[in-house]
């Protein structure tokens, strides 16, 4: 749903480095995880990817633990 107000456009989440819920830029990344090129294809993962918009703090979670 789209809204008129002027509120911020993004997603909010707790920063480490600023202590502060402030906006960052969220992305899917898929990762090679292997380092043997025989393997490279069967290595890859998804990570979620978040950048603090404030202090640019990168940080990575791995999306699948199966």
């Amino acid at each position: 749903m789209a809204t008129t107000d002027d509120s911020i456009n993004g997603l909010t989440e707790y920063c480490d480095d600023c202590e502060l819920n402030t906006l960052h830029e969220v992305s899917v990344q898929i990762r090679t995880e292997s380092v043997k090129k025989e393997n490279a294809q069967f290595s890859r993962e998804p990570y979620r990817v978040c950048e603090c918009q404030r202090c640019g703090n990168r940080s990575s979670q791995r999306m699948n633990n199966a």
